[in-house]
């Protein structure tokens, strides 16, 4: 297992390197120019080369490129373009917002996911299977920035009940419920895909495990129906299920963007739109390489349990 974890390990290093160049790759090509937003419209040619050359934006791609690496490699990833902060502080400030939003939505959608399928797969055909069927395809298809300006709509203008967003109140008294108010919407909007998507595979996973040879005769001894689905129907289909929850990752981090966006969350997602609209380099950069360093350790964390969940499995 210590040899696979650092093989794993050094083959993230190349990796890394090549999301870094297409990510500044893409970041360059980009229309416009950082320098323009430090700069009135009628400025002249030698007030924008010296606001480039302050940038560093006048050197080649290949010279920003390495310095940029250079800099990472050290701790250090750059100052921010429109706040003139370290990135590194902005990040932090940013990632505390988004890791919490991230957690309560994986931590409801598999809450209400697992038990469901689970149910379904139990009572297979029947109405209500296929009523959490037809639900699971809706919540599947429905795009969460649909959702979540029809939830605002619903519950925020014309009830009252939920802020419209945001994540705290000026002056507010920060009690336990008006805490929790401002995370109801965006992560019932979050879950709702997530929680759609995993009923689906534990659904099917769990109909192939009760068919099978041992789950008969697991049957036959007569064992009771919770030992039955917790003791040997769950445990051997969790290799499935840890490869949706491996890959609900980092499509949570790209559907954070959105969400926050909708619900003004003042996390990773927003600051990345808005960066994208300032032309902010050194944090998209950063927020590149954040997003695909999570990536591949959340997919190394599932590759390890697979040999704890399934003994059969080893590396």
């Amino acid at each position: 297992m210590k040899k696979y974890i650092v093989k794993r390990l050094l083959i993230m290093i190349p990796v890394i390197l090549l999301v870094s160049v297409f990510a500044f790759g893409i970041v360059q090509l980009a229309p416009g120019d950082a320098a323009d937003l430090y700069l009135s419209p009628d400025a002249n040619a030698e007030q924008i080369e010296l606001t480039r050359e302050r940038l560093g934006l006048n050197q080649s791609v290949i010279v920003q490129y390495f310095k940029w690496l250079v800099n990472v490699l050290q701790g250090d990833l750059g100052i921010s373009f429109s706040t003139r902060t370290s990135v590194l502080a902005l990040i932090f400030e940013r990632a505390v917002p988004t890791l919490q939003l991230m957690a309560m939505t994986l931590l409801v959608a598999y809450i209400i996911a697992i038990p469901l399928g689970m149910i379904c797969a139990k009572y297979k055909n029947s109405w209500f299977d296929n009523l959490v069927t037809t639900a699971s395809f809706a919540g599947v298809s429905v795009p969460n920035f649909f959702l979540g300006l029809g939830v605002i709509y619903i519950f925020a203008l014309q009830l009252g009940w939920l802020p419209t967003g945001g994540r705290e109140t000026l002056g507010g008294n920060d009690s336990f419920w008006e805490s929790i108010s401002y995370y109801i919407l965006p992560v019932s909007v979050l879950a709702t895909s997530y929680a759609a998507n995993m009923t689906r595979y534990v659904r099917s996973t769990m109909i192939q495990v009760n068919d099978e040879n041992y789950m008969r005769t697991a049957v036959s001894k007569g064992l009771s129906d919770n030992k039955l689905t917790w003791r040997h129907g769950l445990p051997n289909a969790l290799v499935p299920i840890l490869t949706v929850i491996g890959s609900d990752i980092p499509r949570l981090i790209g559907g954070a963007i959105v969400t926050e966006q909708v619900f003004r969350w003042p996390g990773m997602g927003q600051l990345m739109m808005t960066s994208i609209s300032a032309r902010d380099y050194p944090v998209i950069m950063a927020i590149n390489l954040i997003s695909a360093l999570a990536v591949l350790f959340s997919n190394l964390i599932v590759d390890i349990l697979y040999a704890y969940v399934d003994p059969r499995i080893r590396y």
